[in-house]
């Protein structure tokens, strides 16, 4: 018996676990890369601040005629040096944010292939066959177990288009198994075929076999099931009945078990 969640089977994943630690490592890279374009954005800034102080003390003095235009020139190149110099510091800052986004999806991608080698239980169950052994390689859709679901038990049933007509999904119902004829489990009709088809040689019934029937499932309440998830076993034989007159009373010997 497991859990829905629990984990059954996990594929080896190796491979992926090195490409894991490669794309953390390169995280890692990407945000020491991010903290030095910060240092050297600080230090154009700094560089900057400098010539625009320079090129306003220049122009103040050539103003006076205390210096001259040459010099005014070399600090209005250095300004200008330094104001691109600062425009590509942000850009690497760029730069590197982006890599290091690219190599968190990396990661993230990684980990979503790494957990997906990681076979969980849908529902709560039973695993009935094991399909593969430890160490097997198992192609793409490969089934490893067969797992069956205790709460949806039902059992597929047969009648004729008269009976069929009186039957609407919902409908009452008993299942009684050959294993236990004396305790009648109740159940509804959940599905009523559109089409009819030909009974399966597998079904008994009083009607000849040539002629078309409905399929109606008959299903057990699935907390019901779950509550005697331990007692469920499939492909066990029995009858099923369905009360078509919900008015009529169930026989004393079909009033249901709990």
């Amino acid at each position: 018996m497991v859990t829905a969640g629990q984990m059954v089977a996990r594929m080896d994943t190796r491979d992926l676990q090195e490409s894991l630690k490669k794309s953390q490592a390169q995280v890692e890279q990407a945000r020491r890369l991010i903290e030095e374009a910060d240092a050297n954005l600080e230090q154009q800034r700094a560089q900057q601040k400098l010539a625009a102080q320079e090129m306003e003390r220049t122009q103040g003095l050539l103003a006076n005629g205390w210096a001259t235009k040459e010099l005014f020139d070399q600090r209005k190149q250095a300004l200008e040096s330094a104001n691109a110099a600062v425009s590509a510091a942000n850009m690497r800052i760029a730069q590197a944010e982006r890599a290091l986004e690219a190599f968190e999806h990396d990661v993230g991608l990684t980990k979503v292939n790494i957990s997906d080698n990681d076979l969980v239980a849908p529902v709560d169950g039973r695993l009935q066959y094991r399909l593969a052994n430890v160490g097997e390689v198992i192609p793409a859709g490969g089934k490893v177990f067969t797992m069956l679901d205790v709460s949806d038990v039902y059992m597929d049933i047969y009648l004729p288009t008269l009976e069929t007509g009186k039957i609407k999904v919902g409908a009452d119902a008993r299942i009684v198994l050959d294993a236990y004829p004396n305790s009648p489990i109740p159940a509804k009709v959940s599905f009523i075929a559109s089409q009819a088809q030909f009974t399966p040689k597998t079904v008994e019934t009083q009607s000849e076999r040539e002629k078309l029937m409905f399929r109606i499932r008959v299903r057990i309440d699935p907390e019901r099931s779950r509550a005697h998830a331990l007692s469920v076993r499939s492909g066990l034989p029995g009858i099923a009945y369905i009360r078509a007159d919900p008015n009529v009373a169930w026989p004393q010997n079909l009033q249901g078990t709990p």
